[in-house]
């Protein structure tokens, strides 16, 4: 695989991100179901984190939290990137921590069914750009995204559409996409969850290999097999992380 250059390998350093006493309440109905009550965790660059917990636990609501998908409620403890607090970004900076800052890779793969692999993997490098921007750097954009592709074992499927591809080539397809802008932290959420054994241990090699490279990866799953992998895991449990 080839090493990219902004993700020397690294030993886990500083915090790159750290939410304190999260929390997070959803109003269905009439009534207000507590997700994350008071949760505290931190993720030091360069760390590969697994966040585990039973179904309803909060932990996919950390990482979307953690991501800038989804807002804490008004109570809630900050949540820091390399510094930074979420609660106060504006728009334009929410929108760049989200599209530059990190990446995203889902059980469910959220692939666009009409865009070719390769189109789906470039799809983030697109956003915001100008058509003038987009015209002159379309090729260099292209040919990250093949890049990335070759590395996930893709170069044969790049005009293929997702309908045409088995699970684990969709979870890499997305993968590639997580990483076409360079993020600083790879959030994953049940990345083998839709996949069998055989396939899943594929993607995990396919993310260790980008962590052993100095990505920093956090990890939501159920699977204690898959945590396994992780450098080290936290555990939520009635809304809060244990160590």
């Amino acid at each position: 695989m080839t090493r990219d250059a902004a993700h020397p390998p690294t030993t886990p350093g500083a915090d790159i991100l750290r939410a304190e006493g999260v929390r997070k309440t959803y109003r269905l109905g009439r009534v207000d179901v507590p997700v994350l009550r008071g949760a505290t965790v931190s993720v030091r660059e360069g760390e590969w984190l697994a966040i585990v917990g039973s179904s309803g636990s909060g932990k996919s609501t950390l990482l979307h939290l953690l991501g800038g998908l989804d807002r804490a409620d008004a109570d809630s403890g900050p949540i820091l990137f390399a510094g930074e607090d979420l609660r106060r970004f504006g728009a334009a900076r929410e929108n760049r921590y989200r599209n530059r800052d990190v990446g995203f890779v889902f059980q469910f793969y959220h692939l666009l069914p009409e865009l070719t692999v390769l189109e789906n993997a470039m799809l983030p490098s697109l956003v915001g750009l100008s058509r003038l921007r987009w015209m002159s750097s379309r090729r260099a954009l292209r040919d990250r995204a093949a890049e990335l592709l070759e590395t996930c074992g893709l170069s044969h499927r790049l005009t293929h559409r997702p309908a045409e591809l088995s699970g684990g080539e969709r979870q890499r397809v997305a993968i590639a996409r997580a990483l076409i802008n360079r993020p600083r932290v790879l959030l994953a959420d049940e990345p083998t969850g839709n996949l069998d054994a055989r396939t899943g241990h594929g993607i995990l090699d396919l993310l260790a290999a980008r962590h052993a490279e100095g990505l920093t990866l956090v990890m939501v799953t159920h699977d204690a097999s898959v945590a396994a992998r992780a450098q080290r895991e936290v555990r939520i449990t009635d809304g809060q992380v244990e160590a």
